[in-house]
């Protein structure tokens, strides 16, 4: 019965909260103990991100610091920062104690400096302490802010007997051992150890004769980005960090990586919704005002643009109404050719899997946006003589148009994320409202102008 309950996904319901609400409201802490007892501190944390700090705190008090330094660094951000406040910096530093050096950082780096200070001073193990300290001064985006420093090192010079005895001690000390790095008597990593070799090696033999010389690892100062691609391309579970001068300074694991990706996949997707900063739903009013408003000008800005070029061409719509039908249809296609164009360059960019010359690129956009605007233009055409009863020059106008609009919003959505990412700028910003808010502009004007040409007003 017990496997099965292993193999049950956790269900956060109502009447679960209600149960804990009221084990709390009773003081049951035999009963309350045996029920979280039997959930993962992930599953323990999204449930005190349904109770109200009173609960939370008190269910923190009552169980013990190995459990709750877990939970603690699975809580939701807010609720996490308001437990921390009502915790002394005693008790903090207790619970980082349970945690791998850089779930320990990372938790106090929320933390006020003069904070910061007091918690570092209670941490009783002066190993710990010094490694936190040294992991506080990295910039939290790059591999040295997302290393552990625990992990299993030999020295080349060992012999297998000997490894295997100190690798024992190290273990101990590691949550989880993906690798086992060899280190020369300059502490710089050279190589990596097979644990299949090392089991089948002869006692005597020496390390230096067994482990393998081919290591991916990462600069200390290298971008957190650039170390999930490494990651990823390679499929790695852990990677180590070294620094100039390749001595071996910790690893990176997986479950930090799968973080990072997460955190830029969420920023990406905001800056493409026109989000300038990090919010989330239960943000403040001025908060998420400070991160919407921004693009919204812009896009405001650029419909006046649109509305002011329209206001130039106001003669030629009392003539030629039929033409001022289709302006939704020019705008909402522009728009959406550019967003489609951006994503795809956005995404490849993530992957780092754009290659060749960007006139090639921009060459193949064209030949792709002049089959879709043909396409597009032929069931216009139509459609607007058939159903809206236009002229054969103001058809033409139209579909011609149209080609020229998708073509023209194909380039703009290729070229301006490569352009931005070559400049340092997120290219994530080129597949919201400006790619929008430009091609709209850009495809009002090559409307009317095409319509001038064509009709002749």
């Amino acid at each position: 019965m017990l496997e099965e309950n292993e193999n049950i996904q956790f269900q956060l319901t109502d009447e679960l909260i209600e149960q804990v609400e009221l084990l709390i409201e009773n003081q049951n802490d035999k009963e309350l103990h045996q029920l979280l007892d039997e959930f993962h501190h992930a599953d323990i944390a999204e449930i005190l991100d349904e109770l109200n700090l009173e609960e939370a705190m008190y269910i923190i008090k009552l169980l013990d610091s190995e459990t709750t330094a877990e939970i603690l660094m699975e809580l939701d951000e807010d609720n996490r920062e308001k437990v921390l406040r009502n915790l002394s910096s005693k008790e903090i530093a207790e619970e980082v104690e349970e945690l791998d050096t850089d779930d320990a950082a990372d938790i106090i780096a929320e933390l006020s400096e003069e904070r910061q200070q007091e918690v570092i001073s209670h941490i009783e193990d002066e190993e710990h302490k010094e490694e936190i300290r040294e992991l506080l001064a990295y910039d939290e985006d790059t591999a040295g802010g997302l290393m552990a420093k625990e992990l299993v090192k030999v020295y080349d010079t060992w012999t297998v007997a000997g490894c295997l005895r100190r690798i024992r001690g190290q273990a101990e000390e590691v949550t989880r051992v993906h690798s086992v790095y060899v280190v020369n008597k300059q502490e710089k990593l050279v190589g990596r150890l097979s644990l299949k070799d090392l089991i089948v090696a002869k006692n005597e033999q020496k390390i230096a004769d067994i482990y393998i010389s081919s290591v991916d690892y990462v600069n200390e100062h290298d971008e957190a980005e650039d170390v999930a691609r490494v990651m990823q391309k390679y499929d790695l579970e852990a990677i180590p960090v070294v620094d100039d001068n390749h001595k071996l300074l910790g690893r990176i694991t997986i479950d930090d990586i799968v973080d990072v990706m997460k955190e830029e996949a969420e920023k990406d997707y905001q800056l493409a919704a026109g989000i300038t900063s990090d919010v989330e739903a239960d943000d403040s009013i001025w908060e998420l005002t400070k991160a919407r408003l921004p693009w919204l000008l812009i896009g405001m800005f650029g419909g006046l643009g649109a509305a002011s070029i329209i206001n130039g061409f106001s003669d030629a719509m009392l003539r030629y109404p039929a033409l001022m039908l289709f302006v939704p249809l020019i705008q909402a296609t522009a728009g959406n050719v550019g967003v489609q164009s951006s994503a795809i360059v956005v995404q490849g960019l993530a992957n780092n899997s754009i290659d060749g010359k960007i006139l090639s690129r921009l060459f193949k956009e064209f030949l792709l946006g002049l089959v879709n605007g043909v396409a597009i233009a032929a069931i216009v055409l139509l459609i607007s003589h058939f159903v809206f009863g236009t002229t054969y020059k103001e058809s033409l106008t139209i579909c011609i148009a149209l080609i020229a609009v998708i073509i023209m919003a194909a380039l703009i959505g290729t070229f301006i994320p490569i352009f931005l990412d070559k400049k340092g700028i997120d290219p994530a910003v080129a597949t919201g409202p400006f790619i929008t808010t430009s091609n709209d502009v850009f495809g009002i004007l090559i409307y009317f102008l095409i319509a001038k040409l064509i009709i002749g007003f």
